[in-house]
């Protein structure tokens, strides 16, 4: 996405909504906006929630909402704009409504609360079957289902080749697509999200491992005096999270069962700290001897990589302090906290609270080990 500073102009907030193709709300919907909060986390739904002014004579009352426009299962998109530089925060469903009447003029509201798109995914359960299709295959195959509303994939072949042998095994879902999606993502170290945008109406399904490579964002900069865009970071080392999956595999002519070496997470999670961490941690992954090789030594690599950030930072910052939007699911640097904690990280998670002159964000990071592997960040 493009990296553009915001500089400090006011933030415009552009919502459409709709049945499935969402249109730009009438001016009404939009004067009325109170607040809106995201939150887009790794591996995880996003969520939202918006409130609305709801006056006694007001459009809201006396015609949308009666009429449905405010229903579970519209669409909502939340468009940012600040200074020319726009970026599509949100594209989702709304799952529940509130209605909040006061005797005060002015505080009665309407709390919309929704999911992103993948919820559609999670709605019906079928039953399906997968002859000859290796996981990211059958990823890609399932998401081609949601092309109507604009969901394009982005699929990344698994780190451990899983060849499907029809003969042997045919795969079979049975719950809802999330599901499945979500449990070949984690039987692989991979995640699954979406991304919406570039544009109203666009949205990227993204399965694959976390994206740890490439350009980082702007610096996170911390104690650093007129220099610091956060006003506080907190970090975090848990030293029991940390994994060392204990796998066996069983050979089917001799019924002999072997361990299976500790699997290297560095091409699946390229890392971000110089000084590693220990896997206090041994965990029997049970179910896996009678499994093919590739499938127990992909679960293997999961398991490891996915325990192995144990490294953890939470902060929060002012949008136009900062100068950029932080973006989940990147990389971005710290600065100012210190030698053991500096350095790159991966954004875990962002939730976006916006409301009139106000536009903040609260953030997690995390990485597996301590001190920067490199002296510099990108300021």
């Amino acid at each position: 996405m493009p990296d553009e500073p915001i500089g400090r102009g006011p933030v415009h907030i552009t919502v459409h909504m709709g049945p499935k193709l969402a249109r730009p709300v009438p001016a009404e919907i939009a004067e009325a906006l109170l607040s809106c909060q995201i939150t887009m986390t790794a591996g995880e739904r996003s969520g939202f929630q918006m409130a609305f002014d709801l006056s006694k004579k007001g459009a809201i009352s006396k015609r949308l909402l009666p009429e449905g426009f405010f229903d579970p299962k519209t669409r909502v998109i939340v468009t940012v704009s600040i200074k020319g530089t726009s970026r599509v925060l949100l594209d989702g469903l709304i799952v529940r409504q509130e209605v909040g009447a006061s005797n005060r003029p002015g505080q009665s509201t309407l709390t919309v609360t929704g999911e992103d798109l993948t919820l559609l995914m999670d709605l019906e359960e079928r039953t399906d079957r997968y002859p000859n299709l290796a996981p990211s295959q059958r990823a890609a195959r399932i998401l081609t289902r949601y092309a109507d509303y604009g969901i394009q994939p982005h699929v990344i072949r698994e780190q451990i080749a899983q060849p499907p042998r029809q003969d042997l095994r045919v795969h079979y879902q049975t719950g809802t697509d999330l599901q499945y999606l979500n449990e070949l993502a984690q039987a692989n170290g991979f995640t699954f999200y979406l991304d919406p945008g570039p544009v109203p109406g666009r949205a990227t399904a993204y399965w694959g491992p976390e994206q740890r490579l490439g350009r980082r964002q702007h610096a996170l900069n911390v104690n650093m005096e007129t220099n610091s865009t956060v006003d506080q970071l907190t970090f975090a080392y848990d030293g029991t999270a940390r994994e060392q999956p204990q796998v066996r595999v069983q050979d089917p002519v001799t019924r002999e069962t072997r361990l299976l070496a500790q699997p290297d997470i560095d091409p699946l999670r390229p890392p971000l700290g110089r000084r590693a961490t220990p896997a206090l941690r041994r965990r029997t992954i049970s179910g896996t001897a009678k499994k093919e090789l590739g499938q127990a030594e992909a679960e293997a690599l999961a398991r490891a990589a996915i325990s192995a950030d144990v490294i953890s930072g939470s902060g929060s910052l002012d949008v136009n302090r900062h100068g950029y939007l932080l973006r989940p699911r990147e990389l971005v640097g710290v600065r100012g906290a210190g030698v053991t904690y500096d350095g790159d990280y991966y954004v875990k998670s962002v939730t976006s609270n916006l409301s009139p002159g106000s536009f903040r964000q609260n953030f997690t990071l995390s990485r597996e080990g301590l001190i920067a592997r490199s002296s510099t960040v990108r300021p």
